[in-house]
């Protein structure tokens, strides 16, 4: 804590770079990269397999079923976040990790891997990032600075893109040429980086004297009710879910790749890496953000224009425009998904910010879960074009109706001077 009292002497506007002046900044990120690209390598391949096993966008959109059943996990791994040590949580869940991943080389090297192994394991690592997935953004007020957290958000999320560009990279040469087994074991050394980061970090990860001493379900009613009384967050919430839950393709990317171009592998690779690419360049646009207050609007233009381009995914069967259209949604999306974090970190204070972290992957995870299932089996019954066509026009709905009907999201105006929300 030191090192960030310190950090608090720093100019009101530093340089994104600045961040890596703080080491232990600079281990959560790279724990971070590890942990993004372990989680994308590994569900590629077993996407990957699974469609090439079977032939069915059914069964990967089936998948997110097995991530709806772990969603109050989720909730309840953000008020672990606020009364254990986050940093012996972000070990214990990579450590698990790993196991599970090391799981799925063992079974294809012995040629046993079935379609019921990778729903378990999908099942299984889900669990583990509900339960720790609020413990890494939580620390982020530790490690630096507040004026800091917008560069740190965006960073943060950069790592998750970063990670979806390495990944597909890996995943094409690994799959085609080495084999399932190859590329799960790389897989696994992948994640024993992100159990390693965590433990070399110095800031503390204990919670407050206060949270410590709360129940878990005093902790959670306590995070309910600021989250339910906070300006922003219920609406920025509901247009995520109501935008998503239609267009979730990101894995059904196999799927697309076959249907709308007749590829395999490759095409699956490629449209990842246009997707993660947009993410990036989406991501390193919120940074350029950092003295705009107006940040609310932001996430509603950014999620119109996303709802627009769905059209021209669904319409165009022509590789090379799809891979384009499909980096402008990923801008699209970095934009807005890091703004909605940016504004979750800025308003809330520290001994909240676990169970406000998981509130907002429970409304993501929730919807990207429920969108996989639904673009899974609408792409199996009437194509992934007209699906992707249908996701258009009701995410312009959904836009339009938080637009009209909750204006302070597009009124709000950050006020650095007074950033937290009331809490009683």
């Amino acid at each position: 804590m030191a090192e960030t009292q310190q950090a608090d002497k720093a100019p009101s506007e530093p340089s994104a770079w600045a961040l890596f002046a703080y080491a232990d900044f600079t281990y959560l990120w790279l724990g971070g990269v590890a942990m993004s690209i372990n989680m994308a390598l590994r569900s590629l391949v077993a996407a990957q397999w699974l469609y090439d096993s079977t032939a069915s966008a059914t069964q990967l959109g089936l998948l997110g079923l097995v991530h709806l059943i772990q969603m109050p996990l989720i909730l309840y791994g953000g008020a672990l976040a606020d009364v254990i040590d986050r940093k012996k949580l972000m070990v214990m869940t990579q450590a698990a990790a790993v196991l599970m991943t090391l799981a799925l080389a063992l079974l294809s090297a012995a040629d046993s891997l079935r379609p019921w192994h990778i729903f378990l394991v999908t099942g299984l690592s889900g669990i583990v990032g509900a339960l720790g997935g609020s413990a890494r953004p939580a620390m982020l007020p530790r490690v630096i600075p507040r004026n800091l957290l917008t560069h740190a958000v965006s960073f943060q999320n950069v790592t998750r893109q970063v990670s979806t560009i390495l990944a597909p990279i890996l995943f094409v040469p690994a799959y085609e040429t080495l084999g399932v087994t190859a590329s799960f074991a790389i897989a696994t050394v992948i994640a024993l980086f992100s159990m390693i980061a965590p433990m070399v970090m110095k800031a503390s990860g204990k919670p407050d004297g206060t949270s410590s001493r709360r129940t878990t379900v005093s902790s959670l009613k306590e995070g309910y009710r600021f989250v339910m009384g906070h300006r922003l967050l219920p609406g920025l919430y509901l247009l995520d879910i109501g935008t998503v839950i239609v267009s979730f393709y990101r894995p059904l990317f196999p799927v697309f790749a076959d249907q709308l171009y007749g590829l395999g592998a490759r095409g699956t690779g490629l449209l990842n890496s246009a997707d993660a690419i947009g993410g990036v360049l989406g991501t390193l646009l919120v940074v350029f953000t950092n003295k705009w207050p107006r940040k609310g609007l932001i996430v509603l233009v950014a999620t119109l224009i996303y709802a627009l381009f769905l059209f021209a995914f669904g319409m165009v069967h022509i590789f090379w425009l799809g891979l384009l259209i499909v980096a402008v949604m990923g801008i699209m999306d970095g934009i807005s998904m890091n703004m909605r974090q940016t504004i979750v970190q800025l308003t809330t204070p520290d001994k909240l910010l676990g169970r406000a972290s998981s509130a907002h992957s429970f409304a993501a995870m929730g919807a990207n879960n429920l969108g996989q299932v639904e673009v899974g089996l609408l792409s199996g019954a009437i194509g992934a074009g007209n699906t992707m066509i249908i996701g258009g026009v009701i995410s312009l709905f959904v836009v339009a109706a938080i637009w009209q009907s909750m204006p302070g999201i597009r009124r709000y105006r950050y006020d650095p001077k007074n950033p937290y929300e009331k809490h009683e």
